[in-house]
């Protein structure tokens, strides 16, 4: 489970405001990339068991995500979610779009962070006192918590598409590759929402729709 080790490394430095960044539909065919940067108060960062449950959101049911999203939202100084649509995906890039997400997800905090903990990536253009940390939403409570706001928005938001593209089901995978959303393309062709520069995308389109 993660720990606030990380968190209070940084406090014995001087840092107060630790923000933890995460993103959730990097790897997905279709939809946004949403990116959560949370502060965790410091009640709870002596008190870490406040957040007991709290970990990689790929690791929790969604009744858990939801429930824990709700827990997390009461111990927090800031949560700032940043989204980067499809488009922007394939003009940038995964990663880049990824950075952008997490970028804008800092400058939604309603108060100014003096480090980050950031799942695996850096964000070079930031110039605050950062550290990734591999396989961090698992060794961060911070991460972790942005894990969980980061997959909960971003399931909130292919829900709504569902209803905008009910032939995607979207609701159901939330735009991540599976036999139904690959067949789904076969036979209405992609969507606006769909991230066109992915290799799977480029196989599926051949075959399928103009």
């Amino acid at each position: 489970m993660p720990t606030v080790e990380e968190e209070h490394t940084l406090r014995a430095q001087g840092y107060r405001a630790i923000a933890g960044i995460d993103e959730a539909g990097r790897g997905c065919w279709a939809g946004p990339v949403v990116a959560a940067a949370v502060v965790l108060g410091p009640t709870v960062l002596d008190r870490p068991e406040l957040l007991d449950g709290v970990n990689d959101s790929k690791q929790l049911r969604p009744a858990q995500r939801t429930a824990l999203e709700q827990t997390i939202y009461g111990h927090v100084q800031g949560v700032g979610i940043g989204v980067v649509p499809a488009y922007l995906i394939d003009a940038f890039g995964i990663v880049e779009a990824t950075r952008l997400a997490m970028e804008t997800a800092i400058l939604h905090l309603p108060l100014l962070p003096d480090a980050l903990l950031i799942d695996a990536l850096t964000l070079p253009r930031c110039p605050l006192p950062q550290r990734a940390i591999i396989r961090g939403d698992s060794a961060s409570l911070s991460i972790a918590a942005a894990s969980v706001i980061a997959k909960t928005a971003r399931d909130r938001l292919m829900t709504h598409f569902d209803l905008l593209y009910p032939a995607f089901r979207f609701g159901t995978h939330k735009g991540y590759g599976t036999a139904v959303h690959a067949q789904a393309i076969a036979e209405h062709g992609a969507t606006a929402l769909h991230r066109r520069s992915f290799r799977p995308l480029w196989h599926i389109t051949e075959q399928g729709a103009p």
